[in-house]
């Protein structure tokens, strides 16, 4: 495993370099994780793979000075540093890079080979997530409740009344939210990749007109990303597998390792 900075602008991008197999495949990490996180696959996919594993804007090693605004172009941009040659690619998203993986299979379908994605987010629109960083009224108020949580603790409170969220998710949310800097932290990861919304009456039409593999893994007991949402996602399409385990959100396990690793498709 190799440690690796490239330089973004004023920003200094940390990454991972796993295996030295002839493929690239390139691993998202989910919220509030880092580049590590794919380790447990160098020696499942090393030899078939070079594995290129990113730290996300305040995440990981990554030295982020560019502002709350994080752009899927700016990621194109990194990649291709990292890439220069432009190869072909794989994906591996991991929740939130889930939803960074959909997202750049958008804008470069030509260049995808397939995606593994585990317990992706994306798949759905979050009405708490888009009002928190789509909108600017929403925003102010997200960043105001962050610095003054009673807000949002009472909101949670109405909303546990109201049987609108389980107590896993409640918990969820709580570790987030009980700690300030945890809260603060939260409002920047989220603001600045708020421009990651991939489109998905075009992706799946791009997944099936380009005959791209998408294999997703979920857990049945997942109470923060449902597989519900891949299922209706993947409906009507031979090239959309959904698989679903035993297993809550944390999929990024010894155990799980060797069935993600299998999901990629040989010859692709």
């Amino acid at each position: 495993m190799e440690s690796n900075f490239i330089l973004f602008r004023s920003s200094k991008i940390h990454y991972l370099r796993m295996g030295g197999g002839p493929e690239w495949l390139f691993c998202f990490h989910g919220y509030g994780e880092d580049a590590e996180s794919f380790s447990l696959f160098e020696p499942l996919l090393g030899d078939r793979f070079t594995l290129l594993a990113i730290d996300f804007p305040f995440h990981g090693k990554t030295d982020w000075q560019e502002g709350l605004l994080f752009e899927p172009q700016h990621l194109l941009e990194i990649i291709a540093q990292i890439n220069p040659e432009h190869k072909p690619v794989h994906f591996l998203g991991y929740s939130m890079g889930g939803r960074v993986a959909l997202q750049l299979l958008q804008l470069i379908p030509e260049r995808v080979r397939q995606l593994v994605l585990v317990a992706p987010d994306g798949l759905h629109k979050n009405k708490w997530q888009w009002l928190a960083t789509q909108t600017k009224p929403g925003n102010r108020l997200f960043a105001f409740s962050m610095k003054h949580p009673f807000i949002m603790n009472s909101l949670l409170d109405v909303l546990s009344k109201m049987r609108l969220y389980n107590n896993s998710l409640l918990k969820f949310i709580h570790y987030y939210l009980d700690d300030r800097e945890q809260r603060m932290t939260l409002y920047r990861r989220w603001t600045t990749m708020r421009k990651f919304r991939p489109r998905l009456t075009l992706l799946k039409n791009i997944i099936q007109t380009k005959a791209i593999p998408v294999k997703m893994l979920f857990g049945k007991f997942d109470r923060v990303i449902l597989a519900k949402h891949g299922k209706q996602f993947g409906r009507d399409s031979e090239n959309i597998q959904v698989i679903e385990i035993e297993a809550g959100h944390q999929l990024l396990r010894d155990k799980h390792a060797a069935l993600i690793a299998g999901m990629f498709v040989s010859g692709q």
